[in-house]
């Protein structure tokens, strides 16, 4: 079916066309991926504290107690390097795990259903982001941060179809996009806990150097919001009739892989969309998921030269990290939803376009520029309204290229392999940083690295002009 949306229903508010059913599949879906948002940046503000414990925890463990304070320095400068190593390591870790969880439970959801495939994946990234709590040694971290991510990575090609089979046309790309937008509150909440945690541990209400792991255990609430709404929760239409038809995908789970190649029109939709979902999952999780470990360098820097007592400049480096980082959420809402109202009046491949355009700009901009949290403040706005206005589009964009048959396999294959691009993105850019521009030192190694990074948005404008136009048509089917 190819026919366009009527004009009737375009002059229309998208969330007029939604009942009482229609509102309670999208508040669950975007519930659902704002936890998953949650998680994932509980881990990125988390990362750096847990590995430092960890680290210093296997110090004392092997090398005893240091009372010395030259040694203790000694100790630290090496710790601080390791540290960030593994940061990017165990990143790379859990964006493996994200990529391995998309393309099986994509597979899995067009074989048994989208909503019974996101109660099991909810389920196994709120547990075991809960376990990382228990975490004692750099490998158990790592383990659970790996099979978390299998879960998280379920998640958005599982949500994005639910709600894309369920709500009427011409409340798709409203619904898909503002899906997108309402993942800042879980990136905003990730903050508030922190802040949280880290207050208490300066009172002395948590143990020092463990507020991370009540960070982590928050994760684990997401698993009562499967309890209550599994039940209430239904496979949409497109979907069982598929199942009625007998069309669903047979054999092993790699069947609906083997059904997306057969044909060309839905291989090239495969191969546009994992190039344009790579480009910008590269850029947010390869490149400005570092710019908070910047921060901490150039913060702790411009207070030294400030004159800052040494005892009080963590809590200002936190600090000033903080406001950033709710900046670069309040930034990335503000993107998302100036890409959904584009890619309504203009267009998808436009949208695009102008975000990887800006992306590349801005990106290079702030990793070249930022020096003081003044400048953090606006700049990480700037850079999370440029860098996460595209994930948007790809909740709009990424179903509607492909039959209802195969529109998670699809959807969750184009998103996730982006994660294995990033996995090896990040080792890539570790290597820039030590081997490249290692003589350079720090932070400069980490700026030219970043910035090297940024030719990859050159790849996703590139892929545009082969790309389908989808404004204004159903879903295919």
């Amino acid at each position: 079916m190819n026919t366009t949306i009527t004009p009737h229903y375009q002059s229309r508010a998208w969330y007029r066309e939604l009942n009482g059913y229609h509102w309670f599949v999208f508040a669950v879906a975007s519930a659902c991926w704002c936890f998953d948002c949650l998680d994932q940046r509980l881990f990125s503000l988390a990362r750096v504290p847990a590995l430092n414990a960890l680290a210093v925890a296997e110090e004392e463990h092997k090398l005893g107690p240091v009372t010395d304070p030259a040694e203790a320095a000694q100790r630290k400068e090496a710790r601080d390097s390791k540290v960030q190593d593994q940061g990017k390591v165990v990143t790379a870790i859990f964006l493996i795990g994200w990529g391995i969880g998309g393309m099986i439970f994509g597979a899995l959801g067009d074989r048994h259903g989208r909503a019974r495939m996101l109660t099991l994946t909810v389920l196994l990234y709120s547990i075991f982001t809960g376990l990382t709590f228990f975490s004692r040694t750099y490998i158990d971290f790592a383990v659970c941060r790996f099979v978390t991510g299998v879960g998280v990575g379920g998640v958005f090609g599982l949500a994005v179809a639910l709600i894309a089979e369920t709500v009427p046309d011409a409340a798709r790309t409203g619904a898909l996009g503002t899906l997108q937008i309402l993942s800042t509150i879980g990136n905003v909440a990730a903050a508030a806990f922190k802040s949280m945690f880290n207050a208490l541990e300066g009172s002395g209400v948590i143990v020092p150097g463990n507020s991370w792991r009540w960070m982590f255990l928050v994760g684990a609430v997401p698993a009562f919001l499967v309890i209550f709404t599994s039940k209430y929760l239904r496979e949409p239409e497109p979907w069982l009739r598929m199942k009625r038809e007998g069309r669903l995908p047979t054999g092993n789970i790699l069947a609906p892989y083997a059904g997306l190649l057969r044909e060309e029109r839905w291989r090239k939709n495969l191969i546009v969309g994992a190039i344009i979902a790579s480009t910008g999952v590269i850029g947010l999780w390869a490149i400005g998921e570092y710019a908070t470990d910047l921060q901490t360098k150039v913060f702790d820097t411009y207070y030294k030269e400030q004159g800052v007592p040494a005892d009080l400049i963590r809590g200002k480096v936190e600090y000033a990290r903080t406001v950033a980082y709710v900046l670069n959420m309040l930034g990335a809402g503000l993107g998302m939803w100036l890409f959904t109202k584009t890619a309504m009046t203009l267009g998808r491949r436009v949208s695009f376009a102008i975000g990887f355009s800006l992306s590349l700009i801005v990106t290079m901009y702030v990793y070249w520029k930022l020096n003081t949290p003044t400048e953090a403040y606006w700049m990480m706005f700037l850079l999370g309204m440029v860098q996460l206005a595209v994930f948007a589009g790809f909740a709009i964009y990424l179903p509607e290229l492909f039959p209802s048959r195969l529109r998670s396999t699809g959807t969750s294959f184009c998103y996730n392999l982006g994660r294995f691009a990033a996995a090896a993105g990040s080792l890539f850019s570790a290597q820039l940083a030590s081997d490249v521009f290692g003589h350079y030192g720090s932070p400069l190694k980490e700026r030219y690295s970043a910035m090297t990074m940024c030719a990859i948005f050159l790849m996703g404008l590139a892929v545009l002009p082969f790309a389908p136009e989808t404004k204004g048509q159903p879903l295919p089917e």
